[in-house]
């Protein structure tokens, strides 16, 4: 298995963790989620029972060690700080996990980009380009032909329509709902 390691912690950080050791419980062994990479607690305590294995910077030492990462350090407002914050640690794509929970529907000829997460029960139709780093919650919808930039979060029970063009940035949040042919643009 690939060890994994999450950038952030408590919210999506634990909650992506719990969905990684749920799919191993299920038999699906690509990921054995490592610990967190975070700025607010010290190395060795603990969050949700999971070990802090150093600081954000510490990303591309572990990287190099041969650790996979997945980005959770998302932020409703101050997006563009988080993304800038990601992209400074230059984290090869080749090192970012991309996880699909046993539970989702991800239909054929969807392009999930590196680092991509897609939770239980969330469902992606045919046709769709998501760009690094998106966060699918659990019960997520996202419609056909639908094309998403780097860096977007899809809270729960979000649904997207068909044809819709979603920029880098973008956070859809609890039960918001988005009509097709719509262009959210980008950090909103």
């Amino acid at each position: 298995m690939k060890k994994v390691i999450i950038l952030g912690g408590i919210g999506n950080g634990s909650v992506i963790a719990a969905a990684i050791q749920d799919a191993n419980r299920r038999g699906h062994q690509e990921y054995e989620f490592a610990g967190y990479l975070n700025d607010r607690y010290n190395k060795n305590e603990l969050i949700e029972g999971m070990p802090v294995l150093g600081k954000i910077k510490d990303a591309k030492r572990f990287a190099n060690d041969g650790y996979y990462l997945v980005n959770t350090i998302y932020r409703i407002d101050g997006q563009q700080e988080r993304i800038d914050l990601f992209e400074s640690l230059n984290v090869p794509d080749s090192k970012l996990a991309t996880f699909v929970h046993p539970f989702a529907y991800v239909a054929p000829r969807v392009n999930l980009g590196a680092g991509c997460v897609v939770m239980p029960n969330a469902s992606i139709s045919p046709g769709c380009s998501f760009g690094k780093c998106c966060l699918i919650m659990t019960g997520a919808s996202v419609g056909h032909n639908t094309t998403i930039g780097d860096h977007c979060h899809f809270a729960a029970q979000s649904c997207i329509s068909s044809f819709v063009h979603v920029n880098n940035g973008v956070h859809v949040g609890l039960n918001a709902t988005i009509r097709e042919k719509i262009i959210l643009g980008t950090n909103s």
